[in-house]
């Protein structure tokens, strides 16, 4: 397999790089790469040489949690000049994305009108009536103005197209092209694990534009892909990126916590990097919602960032998102019983399951799977 990919794979919906704009998007993938690399590699060191023997003899006995890690390496020159580093690049990508955004946005608004009234394969459903719930409205998720809500035009799809050059600067090309990684290692994982699944209908619970639901079209070409979300400018943008690249998805906008859909709907229920961004009880009420959503031995997928580490120095890096990259939800994620949840929704507790989901391209590290197979249906 090739390295990861230099530039995001063109589609007739992707936003235009001028010369100017390609070279600072490869200067903030090259700082996040030195960033994820050698400026991380010293943070342990000045840990085991400064921090935890400075906690130690402060408090008598070395840190036990990543919260205590946290504590010992707030003052360490080295983790400081890190995180503000960081966070700046944080910063500096979705401002540069956005500045692209911003300059074509009335083209990308008419070339997504042309496609979703042209000939399509897949449908878009919008509900004005879906409300944000307080855990996505009372925050710029990823330090994004606006997060993926903001509407400044009819027919709006800054939010979406944003997000689609984006992921490509965030991921440093690493989870392919078209940021494919989560579906494609989804779907082989589901393929490998249930190999005695009949897949007829998938949904796909915040899709976002779809990078990860246009792989399980592939994987199983023969099932109707749904796909869900509550961004409506996302919902538009990805909508026409699928019928640009030839996929047949039908995009709605709803709530996870609660669809549209009738009882027994789908065979394969997933998700993709969404769970770290709801909350405790939210979460509950999503599994409960993939239970009666599943015909009986269907199965829930939930594709997430490696979040739950056994090492506390690794647990406190794994949080740094959480304060500064506005994932409020990340931390309690990572220490959260997710049996408890898919238990109480109906799942089997033998039948719930945490899984290592290798990598389909060249992220740093594999997913965490979190899943459950509905009871009955098998032979």
């Amino acid at each position: 397999m090739s390295g990861p990919a230099t530039d995001p794979a063109m589609h007739s919906m992707s936003p235009r790089l001028s010369a100017d704009e390609k070279s600072l998007l490869d200067f903030a993938v090259s700082l996040k790469s030195r960033l994820r690399g050698p400026m991380r590699a010293a943070l342990p060191k000045a840990y085991q040489a400064h921090a935890a023997p400075a906690y130690a003899a402060a408090h008598g006995a070395p840190p036990a949690g990543w919260r205590e890690v946290g504590e010992a390496m707030q003052g360490e020159p080295v983790y400081r000049w890190w995180s503000a580093l960081a966070r700046a690049q944080q910063e500096y990508y979705v401002d540069l994305t956005a500045s692209v955004v911003d300059g074509q946005l009335p083209e990308l608004v008419d070339r997504y009108r042309a496609i979703a009234s042209g000939p399509v394969k897949g449908s878009l459903t919008l509900d004005p009536g879906v409300a944000v719930p307080d855990y996505q409205a009372a925050v710029d998720i990823h330090c994004v103005p606006g997060s993926y809500f903001i509407e400044r035009c009819e027919d709006d799809v800054w939010a979406g197209a944003r997000s689609d050059l984006g992921s490509f600067v965030f991921t440093m090309g690493r989870h392919g092209g078209l940021n494919e990684d989560k579906g494609v290692a989804g779907a082989r994982f589901v393929k490998s694990r249930f190999p005695d699944l009949a897949v007829r209908d998938i949904l796909d619970m915040g899709c976002t534009v779809g990078l990860s639901t246009l792989p399980w079209v592939d994987a199983f070409p023969e099932a109707r892909v749904e796909a869900i979300d509550l961004s409506a400018p996302s919902l538009r943008y990805g909508h026409a990126r699928a019928e640009a690249l030839g996929k047949e998805v039908h995009f709605r906008q709803a709530n996870a916590e609660a669809t549209p859909y009738p009882d027994e709907s789908f065979d394969l229920v997933v998700s993709h990097i969404l769970l770290h961004e709801t909350s405790r009880e939210a979460l509950g009420r999503i599994v409960a919602e993939c239970h009666r959503l599943l015909r009986p031995g269907g199965v829930m997928l939930h594709i997430e960032v490696p979040v739950r580490c056994t090492n506390p120095f690794e647990q406190f890096l794994a949080n740094w998102d959480g304060p500064n990259n506005n994932e409020p939800f990340w931390p309690t994620l990572a220490e959260m019983d997710l049996v408890a949840p898919a238990v109480a929704a109906g799942f089997p507790a033998e039948e719930v399951f945490e899984a290592v989901v290798p990598t389909a391209f060249h992220k740093a590290g594999d997913w965490l799977g979190y899943g459950a197979r509905k009871a009955g249906g098998r032979s």
